[in-house]
This record gives C-alpha cells, sequence and structure tokens, in this order.
C-alpha cells in the first residue's frame, strides 16, 4: 500500500494536457462508448509478469501515429487514459481515468512506470510530451531537464512501454510492456573493505553520452548526448556509499563515468573512466569502485518487473589525486 501511495504522488505529476478545442462530433457516436477491459504484463527473461503501477495509454488513428484522443464526459478531448495497475488489472483509485471510445481499431500507446520493490533514487525529472488531438506523437519526446546550478542533467523515471492495434469492442486492452531504461547501481567502497576516509564529505556521480529524449511513439533514443549527475549516500557504517537504483535513457556509445569526491577542505578529487559497455535498455549495471588512498593536496586534482539483464563492473581506483 505504501509503493501505491508513492505511485498516486506521481499520477498528479502526470496528468497535465493541452487541451485543445474538441472537433465537433455526433451525438449517437459519443452514446455508444466502449472502455474495454485492461490487462497489462511486463517482459522479463522468465517470461510476461503482470504489471504494477501506472499506466498511460494513448489510442492513435489505426496505421498512423496522429493521436485521436478520449471521451471524457461524452465530449473527444486530449486526456488520455490513465490506469492505476496492480497484478496486471486496473486497481481502484480515484485518478484512474479510462478510455471511453466509440468501436473501431486504434493504435495504442502505453507507458507505465512500474512499481518497485528494491530502493530507486528518489529525483529523477523528465518533461514529458503534449497531447493535442490530432497531434503527431513520433513528433513527441521525453526529454531529460537540466539541473539548475550546471551543465547536467536528472535521471529519468523508470519507464516501460508497448505499441499495439486494438480493435475496441472485440479486443481487450492487453500488452506486454518492455523496459526502454537503464538502470545504473554504484557503490563506492573502502579499500579491503575499510571505512572510507572521513575527509570525504560528498561524492557525486556524473556518467557522459546519455541519450537526451526518448520518442514517445517509438520509445527510441533520440537528440544530444547529455551527461546525467547524482549523490551518493553514506551507509550508516561508514563503510560504503551508494544510490538507490538510477534510471537512465540508453546511451550514445560507451559512456564515461566520473567520480567527484568533496573533502572536508573544500577540495574537489576526480575520477574518470570508461565503462566496458554502452547502457542499453532493459539492462542494469551494477558497478563497485574501491577507493584507496586520497591524497590531500593544495590544488584540486583527479584523481526486474525487476528481473534485469544484470551486468557487473569492478573499478579499483588505487590513488585520488
Amino acid at each position: 500500500m505504501k509503493n501505491l501511495i508513492y505511485l498516486a504522488a506521481f499520477a498528479l505529476l502526470m496528468t497535465s494536457c493541452h487541451d485543445d478545442e474538441a472537433p465537433a462530433i455526433h451525438e449517437d457516436t459519443a452514446s455508444n462508448l466502449i472502455s474495454p477491459a485492461l490487462y497489462m504484463n511486463v517482459s522479463t527473461r522468465e517470461g510476461d509478469k503482470p504489471f504494477t503501477g501506472v499506466l498511460s495509454i494513448a489510442p492513435c488513428t489505426t496505421g498512423t501515429s496522429v493521436f485521436y484522443g478520449n471521451y471524457v464526459n461524452q465530449k473527444l478531448t486530449p486526456f488520455y487514459g490513465y490506469y492505476f495497475v496492480k497484478d496486471g488489472e486496473v486497481y481502484p483509485n480515484e485518478n484512474n481515468r479510462v478510455l471511453n471510445l466509440p468501436a473501431g481499431t486504434y493504435d495504442m500507446i502505453y507507458w507505465g512506470t512500474p512499481q518497485y520493490t528494491e530502493p530507486i533514487y528518489a529525483y529523477p525529472n523528465v518533461r514529458e510530451p503534449s497531447y493535442s488531438i490530432g497531434g503527431d506523437f513520433a513528433t513527441q519526446d521525453f526529454t531529460l531537464l537540466k539541473n539548475p546550478n550546471d551543465t547536467t542533467y536528472y535521471p529519468t523515471f523508470d519507464l516501460v512501454y508497448a505499441r499495439r492495434s486494438v480493435n475496441v469492442g472485440t479486443e481487450d486492452l492487453d500488452a506486454a510492456l518492455h523496459r526502454v531504461v537503464s538502470g545504473l547501481k554504484i557503490s563506492v567502497k573502502g579499500k579491503d573493505g575499510q571505512a572510507l576516509s572521513n575527509s570525504i564529505t560528498n561524492i557525486e556521480i556524473r556518467v557522459t553520452n546519455i541519450a537526451e529524449k526518448l520518442n514517445f511513439y517509438t520509445a527510441q533514443p533520440e537528440g544530444n548526448s547529455r551527461t546525467i549527475a547524482f549523490p551518493l549516500v553514506r551507509s550508516t557504517d561508514g563503510k560504503e556509499m551508494t544510490n538507490g537504483i538510477v534510471m537512465t535513457f540508453p546511451s550514445f556509445g560507451i559512456p564515461e563515468l566520473q567520480v567527484l569526491a568533496t573533502l572536508q577542505n573544500g577540495q574537489i578529487k576526480t575520477f574518470k573512466q570508461k565503462l566496458n559497455a554502452p547502457l542499453e535498455a532493459n539492462n542494469k549495471l551494477t558497478l563497485s569502485l574501491s577507493i584507496g588512498d586520497i591524497l590531500e593536496e593544495e590544488d584540486e586534482g583527479s584523481f526486474t518487473i525487476d528481473d534485469w539483464n544484470e551486468n557487473n563492473e569492478e573499478i579499483n581506483v588505487p590513488v585520488l589525486e
């Protein structure tokens, strides 16, 4: 229930639309609407599993990426379908907004945010696409948002996606959702299991070559390469600094990992190294770093739903200079 309350808060974030003037409709069309049943799964290595989380559904005119709209109170509006889903079926919630459509075939675009069972980064931020009747979703994107204090960008939400043709009136809303973001888990530890140096006050992680956008219609990475940034948190025993799983758009090529360690004296020590492989959709990279000695000088210097394809890299950082 606690997770569903969190998702309810996220629901409020996701419900903004651009309310264009609705086209004229025939009264008999609006009075013969159908609300299809919904059954959602998530694709994993072990097969499809029931989806739990928040789901949006945008119907397009059949064979196109053009947004058809959704009938609300017998009027065609740009307010897409919006559902809380538990174990693959609609979960009763006052924020649910069901699809009401005339019988016929539509291309449905599904985007969801799964409920998580392990800690996840708490401050993702993206700009969402706009919704207008007759608008072309092929020109819309989820876009990374820039941090206000520097040139880096926020991580994204966990996102799953599907696109499927549905005959409303004879078929249900059912699809196998696919995760279209990559996960990153970082752990920075002291050498040989020792506690991290007390001289380190905070660590920021930066990852380069991250796609700026995900196309709303295709879920493919687009735009320029960006650098995302997020902080690590020290464990209670002081032996490591880590983060809840950070979600990123896939990378363009192999990213560079940058570690910025701020010391008590204000110096910033840095470490940079290329990863072994690109960050790909539906992959989770667990990365362990071991920090050796820290040279304090006058100058700053260098120094799955939760079942994912998990890769692991270990990097040894002998000295931060």
